[in-house]
């Protein structure tokens, strides 16, 4: 996977990924940005989200489940000294529908064990947390 990042002047930086999306990245007033686009921090924790988000969507289709409604809220924590690298995230799994606790289970261990390339390729300690119907888990992942 190949992709090109364009310095557009001040800390501001465009990309296009290999699948043809553009990214604007920059940073805050404070450090010397326009705020014109996210973070790249910002991005790595969307990213951990959006790749176990579509594994659990895909293990649960395989499984024949069927979720009504999904969420994930991510919560990452920073070292404080440079280079400020997440140290601890932790994704609570928001899930409505038809659900057995222990299908959902299984594939957010999936996802977290062996199918999120983004969460391997982190040196953070990444933890987790579900609900369904808006009623938390009873089991430890």
């Amino acid at each position: 996977m190949e992709t090109t990042i364009k310095w557009t002047g001040k800390m501001a930086f465009t990309g296009v990924t290999p699948s043809g999306h553009e990214i604007k990245m920059d940073a805050a007033p404070e450090v010397g940005g326009e705020n014109t686009g996210a973070r790249p921090t910002e991005l790595v924790l969307n990213a951990v989200a959006g790749c176990t988000g579509i594994d659990l969507i895909s293990i649960l289709h395989k499984m024949r489940l069927n979720p009504t409604a999904f969420q994930m809220d991510v919560k990452g924590e920073r070292a404080d000294d440079h280079p400020r690298r997440f140290t601890s995230i932790n994704i609570h799994y928001a899930l409505e529908g038809e659900l057995p606790e222990d299908k959902v289970v299984r594939a957010i261990q999936l996802s977290k064990d062996k199918y999120c390339s983004v969460s391997h390729s982190l040196n953070a300690e990444i933890t987790a947390t579900y609900s369904i119907n808006g009623e938390n888990g009873k089991q430890q992942i």
